[in-house]
Formats: structure tokens, sequence, C-alpha cells
């Protein structure tokens, strides 16, 4: 009752598009007004004032410092910065498409005077974000090698930039440079130590240059994948090894209930160790999911022998 699979989910799965030409980018950090000191705890809520409906609130880090990328920079925002203790700033804003967008804002603790920004006339283009954007560009145009090198220039400018080391490492993999990517995943990490985009780097990596070991590291932390779980037990599978395919079914199932293949090849497992029960609910289920599915004709046949 086995069968050979062919099946695979890749691990990841980078767009064509990865960098939207339409896309703008703000970044900054909040400031005590008082002391000049990160505000560790600050958040920015964007809100769109046209065109759509849009409402996302981000994170700043220890440094006080935010970066916030936003999928259509065509629109006019409301950006409010804020932190408990602190009176919040807002201002209405259109990003630059083609350049740079950097503010820093001082928030003033309740009590004290208005918080203040930087104006927008005075707002410097940094270096490192220039280099950056010029390499999301080369990225959207399939131009990697130069998009590569802008990436590189970016983080030489500016150590501290994440966003130039993630798109370093994912760069470096569309390129199959494997030593390189990994680098700059573990430069990424130094910022995010929990950064999943980055362990799906340093797991692709390490795969391509065959160290199992550090492959396996970096599988452990990813988030659980249906998808991956599945093609794991489809080769314990095709080994006669239903014992170590069950959990694995199993796990797929709890990331994603709605696998429905996973339902199957589980239904079926226990057909061949006799649990009918098990079989039964686990076929009944496929059905459920995809009733016209190309096993269902066997998954109905099935289910008349487990009654």
């Amino acid at each position: 009752m086995r069968r050979t699979f062919t099946l695979t989910v890749a691990v990841l799965a980078f767009a064509a598009n990865a960098f939207a030409v339409g896309q703008a980018r703000l970044t900054g950090k909040v400031l005590d007004g008082v002391t000049k000191q990160p505000i560790a705890n600050a958040v920015v809520t964007v809100k769109a004032t046209e065109g759509k409906s849009f409402n996302e609130t981000y994170k700043a880090k220890k440094d006080g410092a935010y970066a916030i990328f936003l999928l259509d920079g065509t629109l006019r925002y409301e950006f409010t910065w804020s932190a408990p203790g602190y009176k919040p700033f807002s201002d209405v804003m259109k990003l630059n498409l083609s350049e740079p967008n950097i503010r820093d804002v001082n928030l003033n603790p309740e009590g004290a005077t208005t918080a203040v920004s930087i104006p927008a006339d005075q707002i410097k283009i940094d270096p490192a974000v220039a280099a950056f954007n010029e390499g999301a560009t080369l990225a959207n145009d399939g131009k990697h090698a130069e998009a590569v090198a802008k990436f590189e220039e970016a983080v030489a400018a500016n150590p501290a930039l994440t966003q130039g080391w993630q798109a370093l490492a994912r760069m470096s993999v569309r390129t199959k440079s494997w030593d390189r990517a990994i680098a700059a995943a573990q430069k990424a990490l130094e910022a995010d130590s929990e950064d999943s985009d980055m362990f799906a780097v340093l797991f692709e990596s390490y795969t391509a240059k065959g160290d199992k070991a550090k492959a396996a590291e970096f599988k452990t932390k990813l988030p659980a994948n249906a998808g991956m779980l599945f093609n794991d037990a489809a080769r314990a599978i095709n080994a006669g090894k239903d014992s170590e395919a069950e959990p694995l079914l199993k796990q797929a199932i709890t990331a994603d209930d709605k696998f429905a293949v996973a339902y199957y090849e589980l239904g079926m497992l226990y057909v061949r160790a006799g649990k009918n029960a098990d079989a039964r609910d686990a076929l009944t289920k496929y059905l459920e999911i995809e009733p016209n599915g190309k096993d269902a004709p066997t998954a109905k046949e099935m289910l008349k022998y487990v009654k």
C-alpha cells in the first residue's frame, strides 16, 4: 500500500519581485526628547489617509531604531510615534519612492513640552539606505550580482543596517553563494536572534554545502512547516518506516489542519497497521477537505473496509 512520493515543498521561496517598485521605506530612531537616549519600547503606528484601509503598528528596537516598509508608497499616511510615559507625536507624510526616507523623532515625557521631530526639509540621505534602495531596484530588475554589490555597499557603510544583511543573505541564496549567505544571515541574527527567514537561509545554505549537522541545527529552529514535515514523512513511508512517518504526519496536520494529503497518508498508514477506527477518522477528514481530490476514490473505497 506504499507509493513513491514526488511532492516537495521548497523551504525558501523568494518572490520574483521581492522588492516591489512601488514600495516606500521609512527608517529612523525614537529618542527621549530630554535625555536624547533611545526609547526601546516605542512603536510607530501607520494609517493610510487615502486610497485604502491600512492600519499597522511597528515596534522600535532596543536602540530606538525602527524600519517601516510600505507596499504601496504612493499613498499619504499618518505616522504616530508613541511610547508609554511619553506624549505621542503624529505627522501626515507621503514618502519618496526614489530616495531614502529617514525620520528621527524626539518624544517628550508626559508633562513636558510638545514632542519635537526633525523637520522634513532637514532629513538627511543616509548613504547606507541609499545603497540598499538601489540594491532593491536592481533585484527587482533581475540584476542579482549588481544587487549583491549594492547590499554589500550598504552594510559596509552601516554595519548596523539589519535590513541590508537580510537582503544580502537572501540574494546570496539566489546566486548560490552559500558562504556569503551564511555570513550575512549570521550578522542579521545578531540584531534579531529569532529571525526565522535567516534560519531558513542558514538551513538551505548548509544543506547545499553538505553540512548535515549544521543544517539539522537550523532546521529545528524553523517554524513548523507542514510541507517539510510531510516530505520527511514521505521519505519514511517510502523506506518502509511507518512508525517514523506517523508522528511527522501528525505534526504536519498540527501545523496546517487543512493539509488534506497528510490526512490521506495518515489514514492509509493506519489501514496498514490495522487501526481501523483511526484510519476511518483520517480518511473521512481527508474527504471533508478534498471531496474531489485525486485520492478521493481510493479513500472512499478504503472506508468500506474499515467500518
